[in-house]
């Protein structure tokens, strides 16, 4: 990613972090002080001078592990603890929303609203705070001096190096399944029709001149339904932003099913006949890892929750055959403590053989690296 674009990913990926952890702290009826504390502190360090300094300094292009371990350490900047699997489907989650709303953009310009959409909605959830709020109003400042004076073009070149970065990704979400915006392979399903850009023209009509200057018109059919923008989206620090694209799509009566990732991948071949050694294999396998113990103070005690029912989830899938026609192979973990003292005993060994090689230059290790010191 380009250096204009890494703020926008960072920002807006937050923002729907944040509409999340939000909805799933409602649902799991936490206490409000306790809501409101994970929030603020959060928001606080996502949008601390540091942190934002380092997004908008010179640094290497982003990679989805250096993404993923950003929101990692915001989202446990606060008292809030997930596990690892809920972490990785937020993650998922996150990036399949954005990529939607990127798809979703009239025009390239659109991206900046959509920015300004999360903050204005992070605005209201610190307004309480006025330190926190601050930091957020300095925020938007920043990006509106930042990103006001680029062209179409620039924009444009924005919008593909974003989609380049996503076009791997197709992540099924039950919420854009269930909404039929997303087809069983994860891929989007565009829908032709809705509002044209301000100032353009509606699609249908075609207007033709002869020499002496007479027009003649005639429609076509468009395969949509268009309509016209009344005005413009608001590009300042206040104002009508006219698109919804960047609120909060998942509600506070959200359900469950609805936030949660279906899967993870998508096979291109697939074999009908199951292969039972593998499966056997894999088995062994989560007995094994299923099985250890966590080392004392491995993780700092904090507000623990699962945001997503993972296994409710995989075991309705595992009963039901996915709509593209793949296999899902189950998979049984169950404790075994006698495997789990030889893998135990095994690690330890690996862990003493080892020796730290030569440290190696990550790219994002400088903005991880500040975020420790935060």
């Amino acid at each position: 990613m380009s250096l204009r674009t890494v703020p926008l990913v960072v920002v807006n990926l937050g923002g729907e972090m944040l509409y999340i952890l939000d909805q799933r702290l409602q649902a799991h009826c936490s206490p409000e002080d306790t809501s409101d504390k994970v929030m603020n502190d959060i928001i606080g360090t996502m949008f601390s001078k540091s942190f934002m300094d380092q997004l908008f300094g010179p640094q290497q292009p982003y990679s989805h592990r250096t993404l993923r371990t950003v929101l990692t350490r915001l989202a446990h900047a606060s008292i809030l603890r997930l596990n690892p699997v809920s972490m990785e489907r937020l993650y998922e989650l996150v990036i399949m929303a954005f990529k939607y709303q990127v798809f979703l953009c009239p025009r390239p310009k659109d991206l900046i609203l959509i920015t300004y959409n999360h903050i204005d909605s992070i605005k209201q959830v610190v307004k309480d705070t006025p330190a926190v709020f601050n930091q957020v109003q300095q925020t938007h400042r920043r990006f509106i001096e930042e990103y006001s004076s680029l062209t179409e073009g620039e924009f444009q070149l924005l919008r593909q190096t974003i989609l380049t970065f996503l076009q791997d990704s197709h992540v099924r979400v039950s919420l854009f399944l269930k909404n039929k915006a997303q087809n069983p392979n994860g891929r989007f399903a565009m829908s032709t029709g809705g509002h044209v850009p301000h100032k353009i023209d509606v699609p249908g009509l075609i207007r033709t001149f002869d020499r002496s200057g007479r027009e003649r018109r005639s429609e076509f059919p468009t395969g949509g339904s268009y309509s016209r923008a009344l005005k413009e989206g608001s590009l300042e620090l206040h104002g009508d932003r006219v698109t919804k694209l960047g609120l909060n799509m998942y509600g506070a009566t959200a359900g469950v099913d609805e936030l949660s990732v279906m899967v993870s991948g998508f096979s291109k071949e697939t074999s009908d006949i199951p292969n039972l050694l593998a499966k056997e294999e894999l088995n062994l396998l989560a007995r094994l890892m299923g099985s250890l113990k966590d080392q004392p103070g491995a993780t700092d005690p904090g507000y623990q929750i699962d945001l997503f029912a993972s296994l409710q989830e995989e075991d309705e899938l595992g009963r039901s055959d996915p709509a593209d026609g793949s296999k899902v192979v189950t998979i049984q973990a169950t404790q075994d403590e006698h495997s789990a003292s030889e893998l135990a005993h095994i690690a330890g060994q690996f862990a003493e053989e080892e020796q730290p090689s030569a440290l190696s230059h990550n790219k994002g290790d400088d903005l991880l690296a500040m975020m420790d010191d935060l």
